[in-house]
């Protein structure tokens, strides 16, 4: 999985970023993107049955974006600005109509496993897992509130910090297009002692968060 969220979101990209940047720039951040992907993918553990396992197969291919648009002289903004846009090209793979159902099927599974996941970290987790504490609201809400990210662990391994807060955010685009209800007001990218995260099936969500942004 993580291979292919890789080699298709570079795929789906390309016209893009040749746009944004032009081919010289294009030509050299796929060349040197590969190169690190293969050093990153060969060092990043598995960390389990964990609720979070989809997202973590997403972290080489940040860290290494990341990295990349940094090392090819993008700024931290224009770098965070890049990796949105390529996370809803990533997104967007899936037809708009079919959003909806994907968004529901996987906050449905979300919710099925976390109490499974609050019993497992009792006997601790891998130092790339995320620590959580899940309340269920309604048939159609649920809160959870993230006191240890995953992706803040894997990037300060490979030297990716800069990339926090700016993928903190996309969880607000997924929710928007996926036409699930989202808000948070505290992120730990952001410093804050916890992500305070609530989810709606059906909702409402900004594409961007309207608070504290980068």
């Amino acid at each position: 999985m993580k291979r292919f969220i890789y080699y298709l979101t570079m795929l789906r990209s390309r016209k893009m970023i040749i746009k944004e940047y032009g081919k010289d720039f294009w030509y050299s951040f796929k060349k040197d993107s590969d190169k690190l992907f293969k050093v990153v993918l060969s060092d990043t553990p598995d960390i389990g049955k964990s609720v979070f396992s989809f997202n973590y197969e997403y972290a080489p291919s940040y860290v290494v974006w990341y990295r990349t648009m940094r090392e090819q002289g993008l700024s931290e903004k224009q770098a965070d600005k890049l990796m949105w846009k390529m996370n809803e090209k990533m997104l967007l793979t899936v037809p708009k109509p079919l959003l909806g159902m994907v968004g529901k099927t996987y906050l449905n599974s979300f919710r099925k496993k976390a109490k499974k996941h609050m019993e497992r970290q009792k006997n601790g987790l891998h130092p790339f897992d995320w620590e959580i504490q899940y309340q269920n609201i309604d048939k159609n809400s649920f809160e959870i509130n993230i006191t240890k990210c995953g992706f803040i662990a894997f990037a300060e391994k490979f030297g990716a910090e800069g990339m926090l807060p700016g993928i903190c955010n996309i969880d607000y685009m997924i929710s928007y297009y996926m036409g699930n209800g989202f808000k948070r007001t505290k992120t730990l990218g952001y410093g804050d002692s916890c992500c305070d995260c609530h989810y709606e099936l059906k909702g409402k969500c900004p594409i961007r968060p309207t608070g504290n942004l980068k």
